[in-house]
């Protein structure tokens, strides 16, 4: 039984237990029922209460109130205070109510990190809506099947993507169209240049014509003079419907309510606390988009509760406009993936970045390379604490210690009020080191997908200790209660009955000596059914295929080791930097 539910079934008040309290309401919290427990950081409490708020609004609210004069958001040299977001987030959302938007309307947000972003959703959320994130870099197809399948009637789009809307909202209910500019609160005169230089110079803008459009600034000004309602929320409702990659077929929308977040975020920021401390003067690199369920919770919605101004990279591609922002400030904070710090790690200028602050790096989205973890902590002084989670769980499921081992190579232990088992082949929970599905139970996992019962089905079954969430990945749990990422189901390769790991792979070859990136995918082969090839980018250009098998042999037993070798000039990514190994899989399969 999850330990939260043996409290609810005492009546237990909600609250925050710590260790003494815990063992006394539950003597069986064993090393051998809760392994992980003597890695568990001193302070950090095994259970948090969920229902901490009564909805994200409340939260808001607080965090709007006790940081007003503090700098919430920073965005090409401009800073909003939490005061400003306060205010210009209550006048979008009276804004929508005042045309006609009702409670647990869908309004979508289209846009990399810019200002208006974080605006738009507490605005939405505080009218009582549900906040549809979308990839400002989808295609009309993908545009239209997001915003038909959550029903969405509203949407924040940044100008630059506005023609593909225009191709197909005549097929979606959406009623309301708030089109922005990336300039549009940088202040006067800052606003009017990079408008001008966007749409006039770069010619980012392709012409488009919505009818009915308005200016994100003029709902602002609109929703000055209207007057907001609070809504009546309650914490088991909506908040987010947030798309899944669409990586097993068609995207599904994961229904996050409110409580779903608050108790991620109340996690968050307990795990935070032994390191940090009480203290709202951090900042935190927001290179990740906000559309992303990571960032959204890590960066956004804990910055409610910390204080924390989160640095806002709009294109972390462009590595040079990205370090500059970097030197800035002396951050506090890093949430990014393998990609993006391998990536800065590798520019030229790298070394202009003070980081003598930074004290905390975390790591999720795909698998941290070791490599990549040890050279960041050489050149930061900072070692990366490699998380997990899933959009379906609002994201954060397990992380390791900032305090304590951080065990590189692992995804480290459950967070507070969070339970994570292994379940084998045959349906059973799995042993120390036995790789099995990894399924989870905890208050941030959602109800389900939109609309989607029969797929909601295959990811949810119950047992004696409650319902679990089967996550599609493979996992395994060390005798100490450390958990280790094999892969996900579908990446695996089946060579001549042996289990060929891609994240393994990709590990090794990241460490040799002239590799750059690195991608791993199976290829049908006809005698061992299938075969491994990689996909590698050189750091070296005299790196050589023959140099590569060597490497790989040296190191891999034979069955792992890749018969094909492509060199590319870079590797395909989604926006938020996951290298795409189902375009590379599909290429290989063809």
């Amino acid at each position: 039984m999850v330990l939260s539910e043996y409290l609810f079934k005492l009546n237990a008040k909600p609250t925050q237990y710590n260790r003494q309290q815990i063992n006394a309401l539950m003597p069986t919290i064993t090393e051998e029922t809760y392994p992980w427990l003597h890695a568990y950081p001193e302070g950090v409490p095994y259970e948090i209460n969920p229902d901490a708020y009564p909805s994200l609004i409340k939260l808001m609210e607080e965090g709007f109130k006790k940081y007003a004069k503090q700098p919430a958001f920073s965005n090409m040299s401009k800073e909003l205070t939490f005061g400003d977001v306060d205010r210009l987030s209550r006048e979008f959302a009276a804004y929508l109510q005042s045309i006609g938007l009702k409670k647990g309307d869908r309004v979508a947000i289209q846009m990399p990190n810019l200002l208006q972003y974080p605006v738009a959703m507490y605005g939405i959320i505080r009218a009582g809506m549900v906040v549809v994130n979308t990839n400002p870099l989808y295609t009309p197809r993908e545009m239209k099947h997001q915003f038909t399948d959550s029903g969405a009637k509203a949407i924040v789009i940044l100008a630059n993507f506005a023609s593909n809307l225009e191709k197909i909202i005549a097929e979606t209910d959406i009623q309301h169209v708030i089109v922005t500019q990336i300039g549009d609160l940088l202040g006067f005169p800052k606003k009017l240049i990079v408008n001008m230089v966007v749409k006039y110079v770069k010619k980012m803008v392709p012409s488009y014509e919505l009818s009915g459009a308005v200016d994100f600034n003029k709902a602002l000004s609109t929703g000055a003079s209207a007057a907001y309602k609070v809504p009546e929320v309650k914490n088991q409702d909506l908040a987010f419907i947030q798309y899944t990659g669409g990586t097993t077929g068609v995207s599904k929308g994961a229904m996050l309510t409110h409580r779903n977040l608050i108790s991620n975020v109340e996690a968050n920021t307990e795990w935070l606390k032994p390191l940090l401390g009480d203290s709202a003067n951090q900042i935190i690199v927001a290179a990740l988009p906000l559309y992303h369920v990571y960032a959204l919770t890590v960066n956004a919605l804990t910055a409610l509760k910390s204080g924390a101004m989160n640095l806002l990279i709009t294109n972390p591609r462009d590595m040079n406009s990205f370090i500059d922002d970097l030197k800035k400030y002396q951050v506090t904070i890093f949430t990014g993936l393998n990609t993006l710090y391998n990536g800065l790690l590798n520019h030229s200028r790298f070394g202009e970045v003070d980081f003598s602050k930074l004290r905390v790096t975390s790591a999720g989205g795909m698998a941290l390379q070791k490599v990549v973890a040890e050279r960041w902590h050489k050149e930061t002084g900072c070692l990366p604490a490699e998380g997990y989670g899933l959009s379906e769980t609002s994201p954060v499921l397990t992380s390791n210690p900032l305090v304590g081992e951080n065990r590189i190579g692992t995804i480290g232990i459950p967070w507070p009020s969070t339970q994570i088992r292994i379940m084998n082949d045959n349906g059973q929970w799995a042993g120390d080191d036995e790789p099995g599905e990894i399924c989870a139970q905890g208050p941030q996992v959602m109800p389900g997908y939109y609309n989607r019962p029969e797929e909601t089905a295959k990811v949810f079954f119950e047992d004696e200790s409650g319902r679990w969430f089967k996550t599609g990945d493979i996992g395994v749990r060390s005798a100490d209660g450390y958990f280790k990422i094999v892969d996900r189901k579908k990446d695996m390769i089946l060579v001549s009955g042996f289990n060929v790991y891609p994240n393994e792979i990709e590990d090794v070859v990241a460490q040799c000596p002239g590799v750059l990136e690195v991608a791993c995918v199976g290829e049908p082969h006809e005698r061992s059914g299938e075969s491994v090839k990689i996909y590698v980018v050189k750091k070296d250009p005299d790196l050589t295929e023959a140099q590569v098998q060597a490497y790989c042999r040296e190191n891999l037993t034979a069955y792992k080791c890749p018969r094909q070798i492509e060199f590319r000039d870079e590797l395909p990514k989604t926006n938020v930097g996951k290298i795409l190994r189902r375009a590379l899989r599909e290429e290989a399969s063809a």
